[in-house]
C-alpha cells in the first residue's frame, strides 16, 4: 500500500460536495490497510490524525446534519490547521522516504545470506560476565543470476534497533525505523551465479555506531561486478547487533572516548580474522547450502569506513591473508603507523578545507591526514592516497538516499551525492580489480582521471608524488 495514496485521498476532500462522502468512506479502509500491510510509520502520523479528524467530522455531520460544526470564529483556524496537516502528511513521506536503490552497473544479480558466529576462543571484554564470548553477525552479498521477479531483501530488517545511531545525531530513536521497508537489489538465498567457479572475497568492517548495510550502494556495485562481500556487525561498536535469539548488543557509549576506543580496537579488529576463518569453513561446507566451493580465499581484501577504516588498518597489520586493504576517511591506529603495512593499500578521504567546512576539530583533521600520510609514504607495496574535495564523512555511505533533510544540517557535503558515490565506487572497484584480479586499471594510472579528485600514487622504487 503506497504511503502517498493516503495523502492523495485526504487531499481530495473538499474539492466537490459530491466527493466528500466517498472520500471519507475511503479513509478508514485506506488507513487500516496501510497499518495492517506495512505497520504504522511515524512519517504518516499527520495523515493518520487528519484522516481521523475527517472521519469524526463526517460522523458528526451524519448524526447532527443541522447542527453547525464550528463557530465562525473557529472555522478559519480549523481550515488553516487542516491545510497544515495536509502539507505535513504530504511532505514527510517525501522528506524521509521509503526510497529505492539504483540498479548497479555490473552484469551480475545479487544474492544475500546472513550468518551468526560465536568465537569460543575469545572472551567478550565489553561485558562483565567472564563467560561471555565474542560473537558477530555477518551478512554476505554474492553474485547471482538476475531475477527481477523474485522478492528483494529488506535494507535493514532490524531497523527498529537503530536508535543509538539516531541518538548520536540528536534525532529521536524511531528516526530510522522505516528503513526496514526499503528494498535492495539483493534476493535472499538466491542461487550463486554459475560462472566463474569462484569469486574474490571482500570483508567489510562497520563504522562507529553504524550498521553493516550502511554502504549498500557501494556493496551492490562491487557484487554486481563479481565480488563476494561480507559485512560485519561488530557488537558494542555498531549501532546495535540483533542476534538470532532476539538478544541485542547496543552501542557502548564508552566508544566515544578516544582513549577507550584506541585501547579496545585490537579486540574489535580481531573480528576480521575470525570472519575470514568462518568464511573458510563456509567455503568448505556452507550450512546455508549456497557458497560451498565458491569463494576464492587466495584473493581476499579488507575495507571499511570511519572506525571500519581503523579496523581495516589493524586487521591488515595482523593478518596478511588480506591481500589488499582499503581505508575510507579514517586515521590509522598507532600500531599501524609504527609498524606499517605490507599489502597494497588505498586511502579515500577529503582535503583539510572540506573537513573544516564539515566542522571537524583540527586535531581530528591532523590525526586523520597525517597518519594516512605516514603509512602511505613508507608503504613497501603499491599505495594510493585519494582526496575528494566537497565530500563529507557520511557521503561515503547511503546518506544521500536516506533523506534530503540530512544535507542542510551538514551531514552531506556540497559535492553532488550521486557524483561522490560514482567517484568512490570507481576507485574502489579499480583498486580491487588490479590487486585481487590482476586486471588493468587505467583509473589508477591517470592522475587527472577525475578532475575533482586529488590523486597520489606511491609505487615501490618510485619517488612519492606531491
Amino acid at each position: 500500500m503506497s504511503v502517498e495514496l493516503a495523502a492523495s485521498v485526504v487531499s481530495l476532500r473538499g474539492r466537490a460536495r459530491w466527493a466528500r462522502p466517498a472520500v471519507t468512506a475511503l479513509l478508514i479502509p485506506v488507513a487500516t490497510a496501510q497499518v495492517l500491510v506495512e505497520e504504522p510509520r511515524w512519517q504518516l502520523v499527520p495523515a493518520y490524525v487528519l484522516a481521523a479528524v475527517l472521519v469524526l467530522a463526517a460522523l458528526y455531520r451524519l448524526l447532527r446534519p443541522r447542527q453547525p460544526m464550528l463557530r465562525p470564529a473557529l472555522r478559519s483556524a480549523a481550515i488553516a490547521g487542516g491545510l497544515l496537516g495536509l502539507a505535513a502528511s504530504t511532505a514527510l513521506p517525501v522528506l524521509v522516504p521509503v526510497f529505492t536503490f539504483p540498479r548497479p552497473s555490473g552484469p551480475y544479480g545479487i544474492g544475500t545470506v546472513t550468518y551468526h558466529w560465536v568465537d569460543q576462543d575469545r572472551p567478550e571484554i565489553f561485558t562483565a560476565d567472564p563467560g561471555d564470548r565474542r560473537e558477530v553477525v555477518v551478512q554476505v552479498w554474492y553474485p547471482a543470476d538476475r531475477d527481477d521477479d523474485a522478492p528483494h531483501a529488506a535494507y535493514v530488517p532490524d531497523a527498529d534497533a537503530l536508535g543509538p545511531l539516531a541518538h548520536r545525531g540528536g534525532l529521536p530513536s524511531f528516526t530510522f525505523s522505516h528503513l526496514k521497508y526499503v528494498r535492495t537489489n539483493a534476493v535472499p538465498a538466491a542461487p550463486v551465479a554459475a560462472a566463474p567457479r569462484t569469486f574474490p572475497l571482500l570483508v567489510l568492517a562497520t563504522g562507529l555506531s553504524g550498521y553493516r548495510q550502511y554502504d549498500t550502494l557501494g556493496v551492490e556495485e562491487l557484487v554486481s561486478h563479481g565480488y563476494v562481500v561480507a559485512g560485519i556487525d561488530h557488537p558494542y561498536s555498531s549501532a546495535a547487533v540483533v542476534f538470532p535469539d532476539g538478544r541485542r548488543a547496543d552501542f557502548d557509549t564508552r566508544m566515544t572516548d578516544r582513549a577507550f576506543a584506541d585501547a579496545i580496537l585490537p579486540h574489535i579488529a580481531a573480528d576480521t580474522g575470525f570472519t575470514f576463518d568462518r568464511l573458510t569453513a563456509v567455503d568448505h561446507a556452507d550450512p546455508a547450502g549456497l557458497l560451498t566451493g565458491r569463494l576464492d580465499l587466495a584473493r581476499t581484501g579488507l575495507f571499511g569506513l570511519s572506525l571500519g577504516g581503523e579496523i581495516t588498518g589493524m586487521g591488515c597489520l595482523r593478518d596478511t591473508r588480506f591481500r589488499a586493504c582499503l581505508s575510507m576517511d579514517s586515521w590509522m591506529p598507532d600500531p599501524v603507523v609504527t609498524t606499517g603495512l605490507t599489502q597494497p593499500t588505498m586511502w579515500l578521504t577529503r582535503d583539510r578545507d572540506t573537513m573544516r567546512q564539515e566542522g571537524w576539530h583540527q586535531d581530528d583533521i591532523d590525526r586523520t591526514l597525517n597518519t594516512m600520510r605516514a603509512v602511505f609514504d613508507r608503504l613497501p607495496a603499491d599505495g594510493y592516497l585519494i582526496r575528494i574535495p566537497g565530500m563529507y564523512h557520511a557521503d561515503f555511505g547511503d546518506t544521500q538516499l536516506i533523506s534530503p533533510l540530512l544535507r542542510p544540517p551538514g551531514f552531506a557535503g556540497p559535492l553532488d551525492g550521486a557524483k561522490a558515490h560514482h567517484i568512490v565506487n570507481s576507485y574502489v572497484l579499480a583498486f580491487f580489480d588490479r590487486y585481487l584480479r590482476g586486471r588493468p586499471a587505467p583509473l589508477l594510472e591517470v592522475t587527472a582521471a577525475h578532475p575533482d579528485v586529488l590523486f597520489e600514487k606511491h609505487l615501490p622504487g618510485e619517488p612519492t608524488p606531491r
